[in-house]
């Protein structure tokens, strides 16, 4: 590169505007087309476990408490999911979701990379029945 040349460069980029974003402050809207967060919807499911099944970074679960009562509870790992769609695709009766509006997923503590979906009373309840094993297990491994 000639010194001409990048002069010319320096110059011209003193009287420009910066291209950069200033991404946390200005935010632009999402493409309406985003695959971002899921979405679930537990009226319309039917605990299938389809989605479990079919996505291949094992990112959903979907906890089946009482079939008949249709009483579930869907835990999604967002640090798992690739954001492929395979479950949204799969999802027969429509109840998963990709939404274009939870896209910002960074986060400081890892517990906001397990989200819970359902009713509150039955997300206490598997989270009840989780915790104590996992406790089990921290004995065991020492």
């Amino acid at each position: 590169m000639k010194v001409g040349t990048m002069f010319e460069d320096v110059v011209g980029s003193l009287f420009k505007k910066p291209v950069t974003k200033q991404y946390p402050f200005v935010r632009e809207d999402a493409p309406t087309r985003l695959r971002g967060h899921l979405a679930w919807d537990p009226e319309k499911c039917t605990g299938c476990g389809l989605c479990n099944k079919e996505c291949p970074s094992n990112a959903v679960e979907v906890i089946t408490l009482d079939r008949k009562a249709k009483r579930f509870v869907m835990r999604y790992h967002v640090d798992r999911c690739t954001f492929c769609a395979q479950c949204v695709e799969v999802c027969r009766f429509d109840c998963i979701q990709m939404s274009s509006e939870a896209w910002e997923l960074a986060s400081q503590n890892k517990e906001a990379f397990t989200v819970f979906y359902g009713d509150e009373v039955d997300i206490d309840e598997v989270l009840g029945k989780i915790a104590p094993r996992s406790v089990e297990q921290v004995a065991e491994a020492k």
